[in-house]
């Protein structure tokens, strides 16, 4: 029979005092408890016995199934300290169990754990899902209960082509207090908690400095960035059983990232796993992999099973508070990205795939890019950048990505300011308020040059201040490149024939100044649009930073609405406005543009230059 709760907290206060392989908690393990009839798990495809949560004391002993380098599934002894009720919320209770055995004390509870399938007398009680925080020598974990997993697994999937992750942020990280008598049942002092046991992120070619500039982005999603690799596909991949790893990939090609965590539960073709969330999506539609355990790394601040994945086994059909749910069978569509680095001496060309979801593939898609740009051993962080890509959508027309990125003395790689680009611009389509688009392929050609190709505006003016309508004049423009001579570039503009008499603005600058505008239509008119064609469009008229651009303004209004803007606008038309209450994503400007000039510079220019001229 197993100890009693009393007798147990007597134990403890005992050998409380003692070092560990002398505490109760080993005298239980190798002496006060007799050894229960253990029958093995059920790991065929029929669904396994279940244990409720009200038939588990404390001091009983069970095991845990989980792998620790191959494919191998070891069994793990274990002892429950405790049941903590509505730990993780009303109905939802946590398992207290000490693992057991030299694995366990020499690893303790390890990253890529969880989802580990907990059995008492042969039935199904749950999966380890939480640890006893960080620097602990004792194997201290959390089970989730299989009754709530299976809930989880009950909620449904959504078809994957209508699958809309909520807007919220990461995944819960909330940290589950450990009651008092725990406390000192545990040897832990005050603080500790009990926490998710980490998502290791697998990744295979991701480049040391794409982890530098990505890693924080990356780990604000509550998994933890680890080196990995791939595996070949092979037909065993989709023979799951309890206690196996499964991956969820991210990205897959030349580069890859998956999460990975053990399988809890197969029947027929649904699986459940983790144990928690991984980001805590809810219905979701990402590709389900096969991962393998390389080794298990032990350390005292954080063990972890270094993984590889394999082939597509399956959908990943739910993301929920305390398990994973999906589907064997095929994978869901990923966007095709390809990317192609040329420099003056070498061509690289790269090929991967990201999974569809709003909240991480603008991310992913950085990632893939910068990871891209770095690969090339051509390329140096004193590079300047040209762009010359598109993003393809079936139905529309296509997102151009073209412009120049220079390096600064700011500690920016241009590489990633190509990244943040590419982002910015496909989070504005792939999140936009009208449609679901479907991304056909994703294509970047970069081409390196060796120098710093940047130049400032230093100064501008005229050759006359007074001007008539239909009148062509000179601009000329100081610019002061990076560790160059400076030299002056003409712009001529022509007057137009309907422009406003009196003193008008010529205003001399970059891309950045003229954008603005434009940035401001795309940022304030979402749901405004008729629809996601002309939010492409609006994205499409940003004019490029390598050109000089010469803006003649007027002091007449500009009103800016939806996609539109409205030069001279007359006041009947801001009246109209104002008795709607000035409807959302509507801005009104109290200059008009008259004309635009601009001059191909082949490098970026920054910075800008007022000037006054007068029509007579």
């Amino acid at each position: 029979m197993p100890l009693s709760y009393p007798t147990f907290l007597a134990f403890r206060r005992i050998f409380g005092a003692f070092p560990l392989r002398t505490t109760v908690l080993g005298l239980i393990a190798a002496i006060a408890l007799p050894a229960l009839p253990l029958r093995a798990p059920v790991l065929a495809s029929d669904g396994p016995q279940t244990m409720p949560v009200s038939d588990i004391k404390p001091g009983m002993r069970g095991v845990a199934y989980t792998i620790f380098e191959g494919d191998t599934v070891e069994q793990v002894d274990l002892v429950v300290l405790g049941v903590m009720k509505n730990a993780l919320g009303p109905k939802q209770d946590v398992i207290l169990v000490q693992l057991l055995g030299d694995k366990a004390e020499h690893n303790g509870v390890v990253a890529g754990m969880s989802g580990s399938p907990v059995y008492f007398d042969g039935k199904l009680a749950g999966a380890i899902s939480l640890k006893l925080g960080i620097f602990t020598k004792e194997a201290i974990g959390g089970v989730t209960p299989i009754a709530n997993m299976l809930d989880a697994a009950k909620a449904g999937d959504a078809p994957p082509s209508t699958v809309r992750a909520p807007s919220s942020g990461a995944a819960s990280t909330a940290r589950v207090p450990l009651p008092a008598e725990f406390s000192r049942l545990t040897s832990a002092g005050g603080g500790q908690f009990l926490v998710p046991i980490e998502t290791p992120l697998i990744s295979a070619g991701l480049y040391p400095g794409t982890l530098a500039q990505f890693d924080d982005q990356l780990s604000s999603w509550g998994v933890a960035v680890m080196a990995g690799g791939t595996a070949p596909a092979s037909p065993e991949d989709a023979q799951l059983k309890p206690g196996e790893m499964v991956g969820v990939d991210l990205i897959r090609g030349d580069l890859s990232l998956s999460t990975g965590c053990t399988v809890t539960t197969v029947e027929a073709d649904r699986v459940t796993a983790c144990g928690h969330p991984i980001f805590g999506f809810g219905d979701v539609a990402l590709p389900m992999s096969r991962a393998h355990v390389i080794t298990t790394l032990a350390s005292s601040m954080a063990s972890t099973k270094i993984i590889s994945t394999g082939g597509i086994i399956g959908t990943l059909t739910g993301d929920r508070t305390t398990a994973i749910t999906g589907k064997l069978g095929a994978g869901p569509p990923m966007v095709p990205m390809e990317i192609k680095l040329d420099t003056p001496t070498v061509q690289k060309d790269f090929h991967f795939q990201v999974i569809e979801n709003p909240q991480l593939t603008p991310l992913l898609i950085a990632v893939a890019t910068y990871n891209g740009i770095v690969g090339s051993p051509a390329y140096g962080e004193g590079s300047t950048l040209q762009l010359d890509g598109s993003i393809e959508l079936k139905g529309h027309t296509p997102v151009r990505l073209d412009d120049m990125f220079a390096p600064t003395d700011a500690p920016i790689p241009s590489g990633y300011m190509v990244a943040m680009a590419v982002q910015s611009a496909f989070a504005q389509i792939y999140s936009n308020p009208y449609e679901l688009p479907d991304i056909e392929k994703i294509d970047l050609h970069l081409r390196s040059l060796a120098e710093r190709r940047l130049a400032m505006i230093d100064n501008a003016w005229i050759e006359k201040s007074e001007v008539q309508p239909g009148e062509t004049v000179s601009a000329k423009v100081l610019l002061r490149p990076y560790r160059g001579a400076p030299f002056i570039q003409e712009i001529a503009i022509t007057i137009p024939n309907e422009v406003a008499r009196g003193p008008l603005q010529l205003v001399i600058s970059g891309a950045d100044t003229v954008n603005r505008n434009i940035q401001f239509l795309a940022a304030s008119s979402q749901a405004q649009l008729p629809g996601l064609e002309e939010l492409i469009n609006l994205v499409n008229r940003e004019r490029h930073n390598d050109c000089l651009y010469a803006t003649l303004l007027q002091p007449t209004p500009t009103l800016l609405v939806e996609d539109k803007e409205m030069p001279n606008a007359p006041v009947s038309e801001i009246n109209v406005l104002n008795e709607r209450h000035n409807p959302g994503g509507a801005r009104l400007l109290w200059q008009s543009t008259a004309g635009q000039w601009s001059v191909e510079m082949h490098q970026v220019i920054a910075g800008e230059h007022a000037l006054t001229i007068t029509v007579k």
